[in-house]
Formats: C-alpha cells, structure tokens, sequence
C-alpha cells in the first residue's frame, strides 16, 4: 500500500490592513513587476529612524526595495512591530492607473498561531 503525503494544513492569519503600495515607482519594482505574484510573501522592515517618517515600514520582495506602508495606515502597523508583534505581508493584487502606472496592493496579516 502506498502511503499518501501529508497535506498541509490551511495557512491561518488575521488580515490587519490592505493598502496601495506607497512610493511603488520610486524603488525596484518595475525591475520585478513581471515576477511578482498575487499572494506573494512580502517582508515588512521597521525604519524608525526614517528621517521623513518615524512610523516608516518598508516593504520588500526577495530583497528588493518595492516602497512603503502609506503614511496614513503606517502607525498601526509600526506600533505593533515595535511590540515584537510578527506581522507578515503579502501582495493582493496589481492595477494599472489611468495613467498607465502600475498600482500595488498588499494585505498586512498577523498569523495565528
């Protein structure tokens, strides 16, 4: 008899915030835009001494600088990180502007464990 792999179990987390990337087209991710995935794993880096922001959280993929968590949605997010909260990040989706720029957004998840 074979035996069947384990499946994993579903990952759970609580959404905290989704927001629009902010400062997306200032950074690298028009270099890894075509690599990038709804559902991603995007890393969440604390910058209190962010001279423009004390609240500053930045936002990354596989290293790459994409931009920041806006102002107006950052404090939450800050003061949690700053408690040692492991909060985690992902990408929701991409849109293009009328513009023609490309807009992202990105859900702010703490898992539960």
């Amino acid at each position: 008899m074979l035996a069947m792999p384990c499946a994993r179990a579903a990952e759970a987390v609580i959404i905290v915030q989704r927001s629009p990337l902010a400062g997306f087209r200032h950074y690298g991710g028009g270099e890894v835009l075509r690599d990038l995935k709804p559902g991603d794993r995007l890393e969440l880096v604390r910058e209190p001494a962010n001279p423009f922001d004390a609240n500053a959280v930045r936002v990354e993929w596989r290293g790459v600088k994409l931009g920041y968590v806006p102002r107006r949605d950052n404090a939450a997010v800050a003061r949690q990180m700053d408690r040692g909260v492991a909060l985690e990040a992902r990408l929701a989706g991409a849109r293009e502007n009328r513009n023609r720029c490309v807009r992202l957004e990105f859900e702010v998840v703490a898992p539960l464990q």
